[in-house]
Formats: C-alpha cells, structure tokens, sequence
C-alpha cells in the first residue's frame, strides 16, 4: 500500500528539518562566537545545552508517545521545537543563548521515538528496518542542505535569519501532518476499504497488544540487550555530535576554510552519511532474510560500522591535508550512519507495541548524553592542546567501545528468528 510510504516521506522529513534546525547553530557558530565574544570552551558549552533538553525529553516523549500517541507528541514537539528555533534570532548573549537551546532540544527530543513507534504501527516486521532507514536518512539530507543554506543565508542577511525562515518551514511541517497522518492506517481517514490494513490484519501489531502492555518497564530497560546497544548508539553519538558541533569550526579554525568554502565542503559527508543511513536498515533486512536471525543481522551492521568510524575518525585528526580530512570524516560518517536504523530495528524486534516508546526513549535519552558530553569535552581539550587531534582520537575510542559491547554481550537467542525470548517477552508477530 502506497499511502504508508507516503507516512514516511512525511517522516524523512520532520528528520530532515531536525537537523536543519540542529545544524544551524554549528554553520554559524563562527558567527555567532564572534558576536558574542565566546572562546571555545564557552562554544562548547552552548552545543551541549541543547542536548540537556534533548537527552530527558527522548525518555518523556516516548512515554508520552505510549500514552497518548505518537502522532499527537510529534505535532506539539514540532511546533514547539520551531518556535524555539526562530527564537534563536533574539538571543542577545550567552545566557539567553542557552536558555534558548536547552529549551529548543525538549521539543526536538522526541522525533526518533515516535518515528520508530508510527512505522511499527504501519509496517510488517520484516520491513520496518528498511522504513526506518528511509525516515532516518532524512537526518543526513538536513545536515547537508545547512552548510550552503544557513552559511549563504548568513552571508547575506546575516546570521539570525535563517533561524527564523527553518522555523516556518518546520510549522508548515506541523499543518501538513495534522491533516493527512495516523498512529496507524485504520485511524486514517485518507484510507478506504484497505484489506493489508484492516481492524483485523493491522501490520505486525494487533490493537489489543499496542493498548494493553504485558510486561512492565522495567523488565526492558534491565535488559543486556538494550544496556549492550544503548551504549553502542552512544558510540554512534559521540561521534555524530563532535562531527556535527565541532567540524565546521575545525575546518576554519584549524583548516583556515573560509565560512563560505566550508559551508560546501561540509555537505560531502553529510551526503554519504545520508547513503549510510538508507543502506543501512536495508542491509540489515536483507540479512535477516538470508540468515533467517534478526540477532546476527543486527550485530554484523552495528559491529562492523562502529568499527570503521572507529578507526577513520581516529586518522582523521592526523590527517596532512583538508580533503584526507573530509575523506576520512565522509567514511565515518557512512559507516557510522549504517548502524543507525539498527538501533532501533532492536528495539521493533524485541519490545512489545505498547512499550516501544517508554523503551525507545530510554535508549535514546542515554545515547543522546553523548550530545552533553562530546561537544563540552571537545572544547576543552581543544583549548588545552590548541589542536582538534585528541578529540578526533577520543571520539574513536568511544566509538570501538561500543562497538565491543555489542560484540561481546548481545548473546545468542534461542529462537533463531527473534531474540525477545532472552527478555521472557512474548514475540511480536
């Protein structure tokens, strides 16, 4: 059925206006410092605020997405997350600055949760990793477009701007979506005498297990499984963040590009992060259907992406040259991204409908502290080496740790085709 695909081009694009909104900060970052007379440490400090909201508002978004549906949380967050981000042209200093992120970050905290939690509602299993890799890739496409949208915007009008004109287009966003979405396709008034989608047939997820949980919370979040990949994505996120808070300084301050030269040279790892994350969820599929073991599809992609952006990211701070540099940063980025999808694939195959966004969000609130810690630790050890090189090799670290953790304590099912008997949950079918 079209109209589900439909669902989630509308999806790959909230995840695209995200990361317009969130890489903003970091285009006109040099701007900005300069405006407000900040050094690097203080810069830092200002990346990391918005991660301070973000990080506790995954965990209250996806619980809220259980109780009152996920649909319903993305409207009021991403309304709320765009009136924040055009506040950012008010800011007047360091403290309104802040202020202005922390509470930005709430609103944009919920968005992967009940990403996930919607194509559970709209998509059979054995391909709701493949829809999540799609929705998801919007991230990169955000990312990419900010380098020569905000940096030309803010060379011509100035760096205030193109905070409000991504603020409209994420309201825009907000109108489009109350109008033609649904948790799932039988609530959907756009849809007429479906037969894959009826009240008795609703994808993978019956009604009565998506409204009445069997398990309490706290039997997932204990879970080896979940512990094991929420420290993997906070591998992934360490690096997402330093990379995207910190690289677009790095390249003129330490590369000496201009603002205008590293708004384009930017985009190119952003685009190959785009191909990760929709190959990513695909290639985890595609070996799930040879091997018939939703477990091992899911380690191969997380543990051998880790360990690529592991080691790229590490040559990358000793790189001799800006394109070895932006060479390496765009492999990262691709393999990184490829474990993206997967992440919450575990979670789609392991936790019932009901849980999803309690689970998800517990996941992504501990991942996402990397966003608090990579750009404050980068700071500081920029201004107390006055080089990027221990950053770059610090981020690897995280990366291969992770990386590990899946490795050695996501163990075997015994149910070859799933592994939610581990957790004493019953299948989601």
């Amino acid at each position: 059925m079209k109209y589900r695909w439909f669902i989630v081009f509308m999806l790959f694009l909230a995840c695209m206006i995200s990361y317009l909104d969130r890489a903003a900060l970091s285009v006109a970052a040099p701007l900005i410092a300069k405006d407000f007379h900040l050094d690097p440490a203080h810069l830092g400090v200002v990346f990391s605020a918005f991660f301070v909201g973000y990080s506790l508002f995954c965990f209250i978004g996806g619980y809220a997405a259980d109780r009152f549906g996920a649909r319903r949380v993305l409207i009021i967050a991403i309304a709320f997350w765009s009136i924040f981000c055009s506040m950012t042209a008010i800011a007047s200093g360091l403290v309104s600055l802040l202020i202005i992120r922390v509470v930005f970050g709430a609103g944009e905290g919920p968005l992967a949760t009940c990403t996930s939690k919607i194509i559970s509602g709209w998509f059979d299993r054995k391909e709701q990793t493949t829809a999540v890799g799609f929705a998801n890739s919007g991230l990169q496409i955000g990312a990419a477009l900010a380098g020569p949208v905000i940096g030309l915007m803010a060379v011509q009008w100035g760096w205030r701007v193109p905070f409000v004109v991504i603020g409209i287009v994420g309201m825009l966003w907000v109108i489009m979506w109350s109008i033609f979405s649904s948790d799932r396709p039988e609530g959907n008034r756009w849809i007429r005498n479906t037969t894959r989608f009826s009240a008795t047939n609703v994808s993978s997820v019956g009604l009565a297990t998506a409204a009445c949980p069997g398990k309490p919370l706290s039997v997932y979040l204990k879970s080896p499984i979940i512990l094991a990949t929420s420290l993997a994505y906070f591998g992934y996120a360490y690096i997402l963040y330093f990379f995207l808070s910190w690289f677009p300084s790095y390249l003129m301050m330490e590369r000496h590009l201009s603002l205008a030269s590293m708004s384009i040279v930017n985009v190119i790892p952003w685009v190959l992060g785009f191909l990760g994350i929709a190959l990513g969820g695909f290639t985890s599929d595609l070996i799930f259907k040879w091997t018939g073991n939703a477990l091992k599809s899911r380690k191969i992609v997380i543990v051998g992406g880790l360990l690529v952006a592991a080691v790229c990211v590490a040559l990358a701070g000793i790189a001799n040259s800006v394109a070895m540099a932006v060479a390496l940063m765009s492999i990262t980025v691709f393999f990184m991204n490829l474990t993206l999808s997967v992440y919450w694939a575990i979670i789609l195959d392991t936790v019932e409908p009901a849980r999803m966004g309690g689970v998800g969000g517990f996941m992504h609130l501990l991942a996402n502290t990397a966003g608090i810690l990579a750009p404050i630790l980068t700071g500081f050890l920029v201004q107390w080496t006055k080089v990027f090189t221990s950053a770059f090799f610090f981020g690897g670290g995280i990366a291969l740790a992770g990386a590990l953790a899946v490795a050695f304590f996501v163990r075997s099912p015994r149910e070859p085709a799933t592994f939610v008997d581990d957790l004493n949950v019953e299948p989601v079918r």
